[in-house]
């Protein structure tokens, strides 16, 4: 075996592997491309013990920040003293059945502010939610991380925890979203000011775009914001292993771009049958119209429309099932494909995450929607990649390139022990007109020790615990940190590592470590 390691220090855990880079004996060789798909793949790594990641021969990664890293401003009233950790239950980083609450960095946005170098994440665990900032410049561990803002307005004092994030060019601020469940979820604000600071420290929440379980969110060049949803339906009678379809699409349209506090209009997508009758929640209701089977088969293309969400008192999801709006099987997150003019949008669906599941969808997609702008009432929906036992569990999403789709996987304890092999991460090329899709893997995740300690010894019955098992990808993000409208996602065609291009992800659970990626022959 052929390795190529970094190492750094982590903490006080000592010298511990912050990179890999391996030829796997019998794994395929990849096309030549960018450094996602032009060397080696590796094979996933199975269920057992402690793993490494592994990436494809071409790349090479190293730690920007790790749970255990002191926050620079740290608010020890409420225990968030720690990149990735809550200590209000315990001051002890280690592994016992009392340890404190990992917070769980999720998703991630790159921005430059006058020449300095940002990663900003909302953190998806624990009592409560908050934001911290990376600062990439920074080679002190003691100033590398600053706490931006753990405290919201009114009932919000204490913010839920938060999974999506992006950045509002036209208003100036972070939009991130709760995955909790009406009224808990929904989307918070936090204005930074012209060199990347929160301005008031506090973060606003924003009633005019709903109140979900809110996941991926994603800015159009029109102002428009658009938010998937991830909230698993109810298993249907005689089908224990598999869910119902339970969450939507949402586009809101502000009326005032600039200020999203004025209020507008929030739609939900709604795909149409050959007839012209929409797909509804209650058609879905057994999961097994076979609507859910063709939308789920390759070549399949659904005419697509906007339906308003008028009641919004029982929660989005109500609201958007009221109003005719088309739920599928959890969404992760949403991107535009660069190139198109924002005329192309991606969402993953995540699926059932059981290998049991015996209903159509059960492994999920990759959905694209064509429409002839980002504001058009009217698409088309198709799979561009559509999931299997192997390659399941689809959550974050970014482009590489024009045609490269990363592609990362969150399949859950019980999925990685049926089919013995952790998370992966493929590079879906998205060139050509093939009815099928070959995914090249370029991250095989391992289970650091803490991750494993957690997947081998959960909570006691009745026990609450803030802390996952097997760690899981989230967060994958290419960028070139441009602030401004051009700087929006899909705006430019991403060329990685050459640029000021640059990309990142995210190992949740254990050690919660965030990486970013880099050429192993050179670049950023």
């Amino acid at each position: 075996m052929n390795v190529r390691k970094r190492y750094g220090l982590l903490g006080a855990a000592g010298l511990c592997l912050v990179a890999i880079s391996a030829l796997v004996p019998g794994s395929a060789a990849a096309d030549p491309g960018t450094p996602f798909t032009g060397g080696v793949q590796p094979a996933a790594n199975p269920r057992e013990g402690i793993q490494d990641n592994v990436l494809i021969s071409s790349l090479d990664e190293s730690s920007v920040a790790w749970g255990n890293l002191p926050l620079e401003n740290p608010d020890t009233a409420k225990g968030i003293t720690h990149y990735g950790y809550n200590t209000s239950k315990s001051s002890v980083l280690t592994q016992d059945p009392n340890e404190t609450y990992k917070t769980e960095p999720d998703k991630n946005v790159y921005l430059t502010f006058n020449g300095h170098h940002y990663l900003y994440q909302g953190h998806e665990l624990g009592p409560q939610g908050y934001v911290t900032r990376v600062d990439l410049d920074e080679t002190d561990p003691a100033e590398k991380v600053r706490l931006l803002a753990d405290t919201g307005s009114g009932a919000d004092a204490a913010p839920p925890t938060f999974d999506g994030i992006t950045w509002d060019p036209f208003s100036h601020q972070l939009l991130l979203t709760s995955e909790a469940t009406a009224p808990a979820g929904g989307v918070f604000a936090l204005k930074l000011d012209a060199n990347g600071e929160a301005t008031d420290h506090l973060l606003h929440r924003l009633p005019a775009l709903g109140s979900g379980g809110y996941e991926g969110i994603q800015n159009d060049p029109d102002g428009n914001v658009w938010i998937v949803e991830d909230v698993g339906g109810v298993a249907p009678a005689g089908h224990p292993n598999s869910k119902i379809p339970n969450s939507y699409v949402y586009r809101f349209t502000p009326k005032n771009r600039a200020d999203l506090t004025k209020g507008g209009t929030l739609k939900a997508l709604q795909v149409l049958r050959a007839d012209g009758t929409p797909v509804t929640a209650a058609d879905l209701a057994t999961g097994q119209d076979p609507v859910i089977a063709s939308l789920h088969t390759y070549g399949a293309a659904f005419r697509t429309t906007w339906v308003q969400v008028k009641d919004l008192s029982a929660g989005s999801t109500a609201g958007a099932a009221k109003a005719g709006a088309t739920p599928f099987k959890r969404h992760e997150n949403g991107v535009f494909r660069p190139g198109t003019g924002f005329r192309e949008f991606y969402f993953t669906e995540t699926g059932d995450t059981n290998a049991d599941s015996d209903l159509p969808g059960a492994f999920g997609a990759v959905f694209r929607l064509s429409q002839s702008g980002p504001s058009s009432s009217t698409g088309r929906l198709s799979p561009a990649v559509i999931g299997d036992v192997r390659h399941t569990g689809l959550d974050n999403i970014s482009f590489a390139t024009k045609d490269q789709l990363l592609v990362v996987e969150d399949a859950g304890d019980v999925l990685h022990g049926q089919r013995n092999a952790l998370d992966s991460g493929y590079v879906a090329d998205l060139g050509g007109g093939a009815k099928s899709r070959s995914l090249v893997r370029w991250l095989a995740e391992g289970r650091d020790a803490s991750a494993t300690y957690d997947a081998l010894f959960p909570p006691l019955s009745g026990g609450a615990t803030f802390n996952d098992g097997d760690s899981e990808i989230t967060g994958i993000h290419v960028s070139d940190g441009d602030p401004g409208v051009t700087g929006i996602l899909g705006a430019k065609v991403p060329t990685p590592f050459t640029h000021r291009w640059r990309a990142f992800w995210t190992q949740q659970h254990g050690d919660n470590v965030t990486w970013e990626l880099r050429s192993a022959t050179g670049g950023h």
